[in-house]
């Protein structure tokens, strides 16, 4: 029987082992400010396997496919990260064993983020030149959900598990004109999956966010994933219409910046090692919502994007400072 890798050896074949990614040393002022950030707060990016973060994540330089596959422990030494997001996933499916990996480099307390396989949250096969192909045949199977997502996650993470998203893509006008059946169709895919884990839904349509999809979330037991998108309302908008929602975590994903596409952000920002275009009415408003969220009892994950402003750890210290000040302002009021 061939002897399985270790988690930090490279290809036993090349005669190559791989040797531990170190951390970057970070700041004390970063350290700083994570000793000052609320409890039950969680910070994270979307995904990790950067090399434009050496220097604020990473002691060295390293190549995407090694920080990939071994750069979780180092990245978990940040202060700030508390989180991670698995973007991965959302491509294809990850096997227990791939999601064990994952689990081994990082604290018990660290949390992932986890995609579902896009065949779920897809209404349509995409043809090969990218246009709308055959009906999804999977789109909402919960029994596919359970063999090839939610099981394999949860027995490979365990207690590192956090929210497993679902993210479904513009579902087209023939499914927006009439949100109800939509939103029917969720609940009813949400109510056959197992109890316990905390599910989220992030959509990509407007329309679709109305009482009675929240009403439909809140009776499944899963909560809406607030993502900041050019597709989607500002996040107090957002905000405003889950107003009613009832308490709960709250998960927020500042995903994209307004005006870019996902390729224009990649070319324009790469290799996302400063910030390009900042976003402060955007922050204010994340760090506002934890404020309030914390103060309630609630717990609070926020993932951010490269694509946001240019380099999510740097989104991440100045999402925190913006967090302590609210938090400061917010005790300062009560206490007036």
């Amino acid at each position: 029987m061939a002897r399985q890798l270790s988690l930090f050896e490279g290809d036993a074949r090349a005669g190559t082992p791989r040797q531990a990614i170190a951390a970057a040393t970070v700041t004390q002022e970063v350290r700083d400010l994570a000793r000052q950030l609320p409890p039950g707060l969680r910070l994270g990016t979307s995904s990790w396997h950067f090399p434009g973060w050496r220097d604020m994540v990473w002691a060295d330089a390293e190549t995407p496919g090694d920080l990939s596959r071994y750069g979780l422990a180092a990245y978990a030494q940040h202060p700030l990260f508390g989180a991670v997001g698995v973007d991965r996933s959302f491509y294809a499916p990850l096997s227990v064993r791939q999601y064990e990996s994952y689990a081994r480099q990082v604290p018990v307390s660290f949390r992932f983020v986890v995609k579902a396989p896009n065949l779920l949250t897809s209404p349509w096969i995409h043809g090969e030149d990218g246009g709308r192909g055959k009906t999804n045949a999977v789109f909402l199977d919960a029994a596919y959900a359970v063999e090839q997502f939610v099981g394999p996650a949860l027995e490979g993470l365990g207690a590192t598990a956090g929210p497993l998203l679902f993210q479904f893509p513009p579902l087209g006008r023939t499914l927006t004109r009439s949100p109800e059946r939509f939103i029917a169709q969720l609940q009813e895919f949400l109510g056959r999956l197992p109890q316990g884990p905390l599910y989220a839904v992030e959509v990509r349509d407007d329309r679709v966010i109305t009482r009675r999809f929240f009403a439909a979330l809140k009776e499944a037991g899963a909560r809406y994933c607030l993502g900041v998108h050019p597709r989607m309302p500002p996040v107090a908008a957002q905000a405003a219409a889950m107003s009613g929602f009832g308490p709960g975590p709250l998960i927020v994903r500042w995903n994209l910046k307004a005006g870019y596409s996902y390729e224009e952000a990649k070319v324009r920002f790469t290799p996302f090692d400063r910030l390009i275009d900042e976003d402060s009415a955007t922050r204010e408003s994340i760090a506002r919502l934890c404020t309030a969220a914390l103060a309630a009892g609630q717990e609070c994950t926020v993932i951010a994007n490269n694509k946001a402003e240019g380099s999510a750890p740097l989104t991440l210290i100045r999402l925190a400072q913006a967090i302590i000040s609210a938090t400061r302002q917010r005790q300062y009021a009560a206490e007036s």
